[in-house]
């Protein structure tokens, strides 16, 4: 099942959900900065060499979820700035409650509908 959730894409699967996050590697800090074109907008101050920006960004939505690094998996995109993400365990209306929280302490705050 496939869902657009104020401008982010989610899709549920049996084992938890997927997203769509567009990366930006070699950033000045890692961080999320919105939505686009229905994938979460990520900067990572890691280089895109021997797997260290998915290892960032693994890393970070593991903090950023709460949720422990084992069940945040990259399911496609490992070599692209676009990449799926798995969050194991978790449902859409938990992912984007959140994110919203997340969201909640950063001025401005991360525009979900934004697309």
């Amino acid at each position: 099942m496939s869902e657009a959730t104020g401008g982010l894409e989610l899709r549920e699967t049996p084992g938890g959900v997927e997203l769509w996050v567009q990366v930006t590697p070699r950033a000045g800090k890692s961080e999320v900065t919105g939505v686009e074109r229905g994938a979460l907008r990520v900067r990572l101050a890691a280089p895109p060499v021997e797997g260290a920006a998915n290892r960032a960004l693994v890393d970070l939505l593991s903090k950023l979820l709460g949720l422990p690094a084992r069940r945040v998996r990259l399911v496609a995109g490992e070599r692209s700035r676009r990449k799926r993400v798995l969050l194991e365990g978790l449902q859409p209306s938990e992912l984007r409650a959140r994110l919203a929280a997340s969201a909640a302490g950063v001025a401005p705050p991360l525009d979900l509908n934004a697309s």
